[in-house]
């Protein structure tokens, strides 16, 4: 019998207590080493989940962490939508370095784990030792944020997970999975299983009122601490999300920034496209 659940690789889950006394699912891949570890990061509506490839592939030198943020996932649900503002995320993820006791990390981003992570250089600068940026940056494109604050607003209801599976494929036509184990994997990370037999998406979607809130600060400000230590940015070419224009003035202001795009792609790249996953993995293989 085919499973229902997502393959994350041999993940080791556990779950941690963030301030609030909210619940968050942590999945962890390998052993603490001499090497530093990774911090996975996800984006909006995403999971730990999503980096079971590349933390398959770096478990066997270093221990590899990821989340659920409050909301999504396995984590538990806000009494507030303001609990699901970037900030008080921000602060759920420096609570579950010091749970884990993470002391240096070097952090792999998506989208809004992209923006936490420059966020996390900035108020913790002894901490992050690296980054991988994501398909995010300083400037988030207008429209991209459009269509995600209406998709995030809606559970999208569905009568199976093939049914599932076939939503997310007209949806979200963009992404570079090609096989139908890799939509199924997506699927089984996007939607959870009911009681009544549905499958809605894995996130609460009050999420949505945190889009129509105007960003607060320059974000070019968070962008800035990164510049002292190695970073990669990832853009997929087709993202509605970070533009061309804003990747090529991140790289004006810090020339040493590593780049690489993704022809055809839109938001996000997952990491394990081939050619895309050496870039990344000779990147990250390169950090202590």
């Amino acid at each position: 019998m085919t499973s229902e659940a997502p393959d994350l690789r041999g993940a080791a889950l556990r779950f941690v207590r963030v301030r609030g006394g909210l619940r968050v699912g942590v999945y962890t891949w390998g052993e603490a080493t001499t090497r530093t570890p990774l911090l996975c990061l996800p984006g909006l509506v995403r999971t730990g989940g999503d980096f079971a490839l590349l933390a398959e592939r770096h478990a066997p030198r270093r221990l590899v962490v990821s989340l659920d943020y409050p909301g999504r996932g396995l984590s538990d649900r806000a009494l507030l939508w303001r609990r699901y503002l970037p900030e008080r995320t921000l602060k759920d993820v420096i609570d579950v370095c010091a749970a884990l006791g993470l002391r240096r990390v070097v952090t792999v981003g998506t989208s809004l784990g992209a923006v936490l992570a420059m966020a996390l250089a900035t108020v913790r600068p002894r901490l992050v030792t690296a980054a991988v940026l994501n398909d995010a940056g300083p400037v988030l494109d207008g429209s991209g944020l459009a269509f995600v604050r209406g998709f995030v607003g809606h559970d999208h209801p569905q009568p199976s997970l093939k049914a599932a599976i076939a939503f997310l494929q007209r949806c979200l036509p963009w992404l570079s999975l090609r096989t139908e184990h890799e939509w199924r994997q997506m699927a089984l990370l996007t939607f959870r299983k009911h009681d009544d037999g549905t499958w809605r998406a894995a996130w609460d979607t009050r999420i949505a009122r945190v889009l129509e809130r105007p960003a607060s600060g320059d974000l070019w400000e968070l962008f800035a601490p990164l510049q002292r230590i190695p970073a990669l940015l990832v853009r997929g070419g087709a993202s509605d999300v970070l533009s061309a224009e804003t990747a090529a003035a991140m790289r004006a202001r810090f020339p040493s920034l590593r780049y690489v795009e993704l022809p055809g792609v839109g938001h996000a790249p997952t990491l394990s496209e081939p050619g895309l996953a050496e870039e990344v993995d000779a990147f990250l293989e390169a950090q202590p």
